[in-house]
């Protein structure tokens, strides 16, 4: 291997995996997770929920479906890094416009393949998610120099993050049919899905930047207010949990999901903490204690509400009851709130997405029928 394609990734703790250059060649640093998924690469580079995420694929193939113009989930690549075993040599899919080697180089994504991603997940698995680095081309040094750079880095943790990926201008999305309600999403970090599932209940959704006053989205007269994913860490939006509070005490019907479910934890008086390693995949089972069904779902988070898991609970802000509506089987972290008092519940996951394929679409229908009076 020469050193035109040699690539070095360091981890915190001082671990290295050595392989070749995939995507753009230099230097990224970022907190290093791992994705489950054994498909639907093209939507989780676009997530901007993996904003400052260097991301480990531990599906052993990547790129075999290349890439295209229809699956993007926002406007550019997000991730910080990206790490794979085996990259397809060519795509292969009618689909394909162009290989996902070519997008990673034309974004300046900086990847690493040829490393054995089992172990580097069991690593992540034992020790948690940490910082870590990328290095290739004129970037690579001693491996000395090498972990200072990482651990010079910045921590996820304290990170307020969904400002930077956010828009900066309102757009609309229109109801597709007749028009039965208008949604004001704030854009934490949104993915194009999200809106779109909504436009084909007949919902018009207007997307607003994150720091948009609550005056202001309370001006539009919605039905609703959307808080949607995004990245860092929750306990860092201080400016955006006041500005839920406020649509909270309007009494305007609310539906978050992922850090949208962590901003209504904290809105509503309750903790957040990090993950060890987090949930970060399409097949994570989730049980919906309102009907005992199990959804195999999306998800894509590091943080987590800490919220009283049996019967109910009063909000410690003030806002009545609390229950939590859904529950991870794999490690009983809290995946779901629903308020009792006020119009107002959300989940930790990505009802928009596709796993399952469809087992969470629901959770939209949910949000017409609490906007139309009905508690979910």
């Amino acid at each position: 291997m020469t050193d035109a394609t040699r690539a070095v990734l360091v981890l915190e703790d001082g671990q290295t995996f050595e392989g070749r250059a995939y995507g753009a060649t230099g230097e990224t640093l970022g907190e290093i997770v791992f994705n489950t998924g054994m498909t639907g690469y093209q939507e989780t580079l676009t997530d901007p929920s993996y904003h400052k995420q260097i991301v480990v694929m531990t599906a052993p193939h990547i790129g075999n479906t290349g890439v295209n113009d229809e699956d993007d989930e926002s406007r550019r690549y997000w991730v910080a890094g990206y790490v794979v075993r085996d990259p397809a040599r060519r795509p292969s899919n009618w689909r394909a416009q162009r290989s996902l080697d070519e997008d990673l180089i034309a974004q300046g994504v900086v990847g690493i393949s040829g490393i054995d991603t089992r172990q580097l997940t069991r690593i992540l698995r034992t020790a948690g998610v940490m910082r870590a680095g990328i290095f290739s081309g004129d970037a690579l040094a001693s491996d000395d120099a090498l972990l200072a750079r990482v651990r010079e880095s910045a921590q996820m943790k304290g990170a307020h993050l969904a400002d930077e990926v956010s828009v900066t201008e309102p757009y609309e999305v229109p109801a597709i049919g007749d028009e039965v309600a208008h949604v004001v999403a704030v854009d934490l970090g949104i993915k194009s899905m999200t809106p779109q599932q909504m436009a084909q209940r007949g919902i018009r959704v207007t997307v607003v930047p994150s720091r948009m006053p609550a005056a202001e989205i309370l001006g539009m007269s919605p039905d609703g207010v959307f808080f949607s994913n995004g990245p860092g860490d929750p306990g860092a939006a201080d400016a955006t949990v006041a500005t839920l509070r406020e649509v909270l005490d309007a009494k305007v019907p609310f539906f978050g999901i992922c850090f949208g479910n962590q901003i209504l934890g904290r809105a509503l008086g309750y903790g957040t903490y990090k993950l060890a390693f987090g949930h970060r995949g399409i097949n994570q089972p989730v049980m919906d204690r309102t009907t005992g069904k199990v959804e195999v779902t999306a998800h894509n988070h590091g943080f987590a509400v800490d919220a009283p898991l049996d019967g109910e609970s009063d909000s410690p802000a003030g806002y009545g009851r609390v229950k939590v509506s859904h529950v991870c089987l794999n490690d009983d972290v809290v995946e779901g709130l629903e308020c009792v008092d006020i119009p107002a519940f959300s989940v930790q996951y990505h009802p928009e997405a596709a796993a399952g394929p469809h087992d969470a679409s629901y959770l939209f229908d949910r949000f017409l029928d609490l906007m139309k009076g009905q508690h979910a």
